[in-house]
């Protein structure tokens, strides 16, 4: 990268709830990035009940030379610990990590040269999979109401410029299920978004994108939740009654496709 790039701060969210088992991977993979920038860690301790702290605090003395900041507060839910970690952080861009999930070494280094490139691009996001090969590198613009039938972002692939932050403010705390797509509207109303089609991360150890662990194993809950944000979106204004209706059949439908899927895995 150029040396002005270096210039470019980047304060990186990490909300841990019971992640003993992953943390320290998912740490590592943001300090072995092969952007050399300042890189601001900002771990969120979401009232841990297993040895995760523990973890931290011992890595943090270990990599005495990385800049890592542990917060400690009552399990609040994941929308709580981000909330917590964006007021203090420092960076002109932030960046999100789930505490399973590993960031690929390029994934800072190639987000913020496409954000050099285009500043007009406030929130840039990538995939979790290995693209089709007619779309590997591609760039695509997502307007709010793409996100109306499709959740495109997820958190741990996000970087955003600091301005989004202050304008739009916090993750809604009282909704524990489906929250970043609540959020991520909210963005792509007032912001340009854009989609990498490029895996940027090792997503859950693996894992697929529903059913299998987490709060995203929940999927009558993560239903409701998207439903509440379908609500939103209409009352809002983001959409009209014919097109609330239609993303409320799409939803459900999707919503039955799951629970088979996932039943067809236990076969």
């Amino acid at each position: 990268m150029e040396q002005r790039e270096l210039l470019m701060d980047v304060s990186v969210i990490i909300p841990m709830y019971n992640a003993e088992s992953s943390i320290q991977r998912c740490v590592s993979s943001v300090i072995n990035q092969t952007y050399k920038g300042s890189v601001e860690i900002i771990i969120v301790n979401d009232g841990s009940t297993d040895n995760g702290k523990l973890l931290v605090d011992d890595y943090i003395v270990k990599n005495a030379h990385a800049n890592i900041i542990l917060i400690d507060k009552e399990n609040g839910g994941v929308s709580s610990a981000r909330n917590e970690g964006m007021k203090v952080s420092s960076g002109d861009f932030i960046a999100f990590l789930d505490s399973d999930d590993e960031w690929l070494p390029s994934k800072l280094q190639r987000q913020l040269e496409i954000l050099e490139k285009d500043t007009s691009i406030d929130f840039l996001a990538g995939i979790i999979f290995e693209a089709p090969e007619e779309q590997s590198g591609r760039l695509k613009e997502i307007v709010l109401k793409n996100l109306i039938f499709k959740n495109y972002f997820q958190p741990s692939t996000v970087i955003m410029k600091k301005e989004v932050y202050a304008t739009i403010g916090d993750f809604n705390e009282s909704q524990r299920f489906a929250e970043e797509g609540n959020y991520f509207m909210r963005i792509a109303s007032q912001f340009k978004c854009a989609l990498l089609y490029e895996k940027l991360i090792v997503y859950g150890d693996g894992k697929s994108g529903f059913g299998e662990s987490g709060l995203s194993a929940n999927l009558l809950e993560m239903e409701k939740g998207e439903l509440l944000n379908l609500r939103f979106a209409y009352t809002n204004g983001y959409i009209n009654g014919p097109v609330y209706i239609l993303a409320k059949s799409y939803s459900l439908l999707k919503y039955l496709r799951r629970i088979l899927i996932v039943k067809m895995r236990k076969i």
